[in-house]
Order: structure tokens, then sequence, then C-alpha cells
């Protein structure tokens, strides 16, 4: 595998992905991802790799924290940085372990991989694959050239604030209310989260009906990508864009009482009604292959605490108790995956973006060193 670095940048070459992933001749003849890699010249017994499937995180908010550690940090970037309308979780992996085979050849003894946010199950699952590697295709049964080279196993976990998968959040924020899945308007009022007829507060029986048409809705989303891939002629068309409207429709946004926690209403990007009928979103620009891959209940692997489960290395489990995005219930699901082998810790105060709190940042770095010097 070649490379080049350049102080801090880190340019990793890849294998070849789908048939326009991007629009960049360049990229696809000779796809590389990019990453930060910060005090490589320090003792050489642990680094980490903090990623995210689509986020861009060379500018990670504990890079900071760490270089005043004196710990090394490689912020690494999937090929689907900032556009996650092709993203196969199948590729994300591979993309992370030419990551961890770059540090592996830079002689660290150990590699923690911190899975931020989206970046738990990305990590979960790539760790379960580096362990036992089982894929061979894609959820739609295309062959998929991952090998064991490619996932060199990681020595810990750090999962930061993080969902259970791209699945499950699309599910749980996937207005229900929407008639039409061609018209961005059309609603049921009667399981509309933002008719105020129906709350907050939300009645219990109301609730449990809310969250079986949000799962009936990612079924039939599901369903009817499957019948457009098989009507398709392979020899003009193997993909197809498609829109997913209104996706920003969890109660908790707005009630409280709800997997309780210390945040405040709404979301971490603003008035969660308007975003849910907003140009852009969760899961609104995609391909059939990669809703399978990264947004089906059904078929996307990328099952964050299912995947760590069938892991064996130790992992600390970090809840940002005032986060609007991710709730305690999600983050109890990573800690009953791994039983034994998981350390929790609150970090009371925290948004899901601690940037304007540098004490918490301070205080979650010391967490994580402290627990690494312990495994």
């Amino acid at each position: 595998m070649s490379f080049i670095q350049n102080n801090s940048l880190l340019i990793l070459n890849v294998r070849p992905g789908e048939m326009m992933e991007s629009q960049s001749g360049i990229q696809m003849h000779n796809p590389k991802i990019f990453g930060r890699l910060e005090n490589n010249d320090c003792k050489k017994d642990i680094a980490f790799i903090v990623i995210h499937p689509t986020s861009n995180f060379m500018a990670h908010y504990l890079f900071e924290p760490f270089n005043k550690r004196n710990l090394s940090l490689l912020g690494l970037n999937t090929r689907y940085m900032g556009n996650d309308t092709m993203l196969l979780m199948e590729r994300a992996i591979q993309d992370l372990g030419a990551g961890v085979k770059y540090l592996r050849e830079q002689n660290y003894k150990k590699i923690i991989l911190i899975g931020n946010s989206g970046g738990g199950a990305l990590v979960a699952m790539y760790q379960e694959q580096a362990e036992n590697l089982t894929i061979k295709t894609t959820p739609d049964n295309l062959t998929i050239d991952l090998e064991n080279g490619d996932l060199p196993k990681a020595d810990g976990i750090v999962l930061l604030c993080a969902h259970p998968g791209r699945a499950f959040t699309l599910t749980d924020w996937i207005d229900p209310s929407i008639t039409n899945e061609q018209d961005l308007f059309s609603h049921d009022p009667t399981i509309d989260m933002y008719n105020t007829n129906n709350g907050p507060k939300y009645e219990t029986e109301w609730l449990l009906n809310y969250r079986k048409v949000q799962r009936d809705r990612n079924d039939y989303l599901t369903d009817w990508v499957i019948s457009r891939l098989d009507e398709m002629d392979q020899s003009v068309a193997s993909d197809q864009a498609f829109i997913v409207h209104r996706t920003m429709a969890d109660p908790r946004f707005l009630d409280l009482s709800l997997d309780p926690n210390d945040r405040e209403p709404g979301t971490i990007w603003g008035d969660p009604k308007q975003i849910n009928y907003a140009a852009n979103n969760i899961g609104r620009f995609t391909t059939l292959r990669s809703f399978l891959s990264q947004w089906s209940m059904r078929l996307s692997r990328a099952n964050g605490p299912k995947c760590l489960s069938n892991t064996t290395v130790p992992v600390l489990n970090v809840n940002f108790t005032a986060d609007k995005c991710v709730f305690p219930s999600q983050i109890e699901m990573w800690s009953k995956a791994c039983g034994d082998r998981c350390t929790d810790y609150s970090l009371k105060g925290a948004e899901h973006y601690p940037h304007h709190t540098p004490n918490k940042i301070d205080e979650l770095s010391d967490v994580i060193a402290e627990w690494t010097e312990e495994i």
C-alpha cells in the first residue's frame, strides 16, 4: 500500500469502488482517502483512529487535547466524506482498514478505534469483520472484494455518543405520517408528531403505533428498493437515485420525558419541524444499493451493537448526557452488547458537539487516556 505523508496530511490508496461513485475521473481511476495524523513521531506504544462514515474528522475536537497529552491521533475520512448518496458500509470498513494497516506499518503496538456518533457502527462492523471475515457481497448480493489483509485487527474501541447505526437512526427519525412517498407535504394528521393534538406529551399507545408505522415505512422502502433492483436491465442501469422525504420526526426531540437525559428540546441542527421538511437531511438523497447497505433496518449489516457483540476487544462507552441526537437507551444497547468488556462513562452536561465546552473535551481526553493505560 502506497502513501504520501506531508507533515500531518495522510493520503492512502484504496480499492476502486462502484461505477460513478465519484464524478471525478482522478478519484475513480486512482482512488484515495485522506486523513490527518498528529504525533506520529512520539512513542509508538499506541495510536488512535477517529472516524465517521461521512463526516470530515481531520479537524476533530480531540486533536488539540491529544496533542497536549502526546497521544497519536489519526482523523481518517472514508471515500464518502461529505456525501453518503452512494455509501456502502462494506466499502467504508475497507477504507478504515487502510488506515489501520498504515499505522501497523508504522509499528504502533496498539491501535484504538474511536467511533464518534455514526462512527460507532462503522468501527464495530470493522472489528467484527477483522476478527472473523464473513462478508462476501453487498446486501444486494453483488460481490465485494474484501480480504483478510484489508482488515487488520484493532486492540480496543472507544464509543463517543454513538448511535447504534444509520438504519436505526433513519427509522427512529423518519416521519410515519407521510402518505405519498412522492409528495413532500402529504400526511396523516393522526400520526403527525407536529400536530399539537397528538402531543407533546405523547401517549404510550400513540407512541407504540407511531414506532410501528416508522418501521413499516422503512420496510416499505426496502421492499420497493429490492423490487426496483429486480426490475432493472443490468445492461442499461445497475442502480438508481431517489429521495426520501421527511426524516426528522423523532418524538424524543420534543418530549423530554421520553428517554430522559439533560438535553433541551429540539435537535442538534435547530427546529425539528423545519428540518423535517428541509431539502437536505439524514437519508434524503440515496441510491438503491446504498439504501440497503446503510439505511435498511432489514438488510444493513451495520447494526453496531450486534457487530460489537461478535468482537473480543475492550470497549469504552461514553454517554454525552445533554445529547439531543443520541439517547440513553441507545447508549445502553452498546453496553449490553459487550457486557463485562465494556467500561461506561457519563460526560455530564456534554452536548453532541461539545466544542463550546472545552473543559468537557479535556475531561473526555483524560478518561480515554486513563482507560487506555488499563487495557
